[in-house]
């Protein structure tokens, strides 16, 4: 999927999706980044994953002491980087940081999914570039956010954004469209899963009645 964000829903077009939000896709999207920012002290240095025209490290920056974004698409990047954000050109399951590099690393709304690449190699690189007893944050989605997510889609699908919404298709959490666009999610149970194979400690915890957030310390 990261070939669809690079090809048709990057930069101005990525902006467009969040001008078709809702009052309550808004809340949503306020929540994921007001819970990222109750876990940041001011000298923390902070890695988002998928970045995209940086829209969550531009509202990071005031909390913690340095931000970086990476990302696949270089014209969401390139928007990014006019906004005065520090961005880099890299796959998030392939990272060229040193081991224990950043005090957070975090991948948030249903990034683990959207990404379309190992979720364990994903998450196991995110720790690896996290300092001991430094945090990685994961969200998707809430099941119980179905009907906004989906109403947020058409929305999408309607002014252009997406292909056409394939009904017979879409339910139990996956939004596909007729042009190849794919939105999965994580359960519960993979988020189990997949932090129980990791040299972590971690918990999950509902944000808003629209993220699930899987939150992994790094052991010491």
């Amino acid at each position: 999927m990261s070939g669809y964000y690079n090809e048709k829903l990057s930069a101005e077009k990525l902006k467009q999706c969040y001008d078709a939000a809702d009052e309550r896709i808004r809340q949503y999207l306020t929540a994921e980044i007001n819970f990222v920012i109750s876990h940041l002290k001011p000298n923390d240095i902070v890695l988002e994953l998928g970045c995209g025209f940086g829209r969550v490290i531009k509202q990071l920056q005031p909390h913690c002491r340095l931000t970086i974004g990476i990302d696949t698409a270089f014209s969401s990047l390139k928007l990014a980087q006019e906004s005065g954000q520090l961005i880099a050109l890299m796959d998030a399951s392939n990272q060229g940081f040193r081991d224990n590099s950043f005090d957070h690393v975090i991948c948030i709304q249903n990034g683990l999914s959207a990404f379309q690449v190992d979720r364990l190699q994903l998450i196991e690189e995110s720790l690896r570039i996290t300092k001991p007893g430094g945090l990685v944050l994961f969200s998707t989605y809430a099941e119980k956010f179905w009907p906004h997510r989906l109403r947020w889609f058409e929305e999408q699908s309607h002014r252009g954004l997406l292909g056409e919404i394939d009904y017979d298709k879409t339910g139990d959490g996956v939004i596909i469209c007729k042009d190849g666009f794919r939105s999965d999610t994580i359960s519960p149970n993979e988020f189990n899963s997949l932090a129980s194979q990791c040299d972590c400690s971690f918990e999950l915890e509902e944000v808003d009645q629209s993220s699930l957030f899987c939150i992994l310390t790094k052991n010491s």
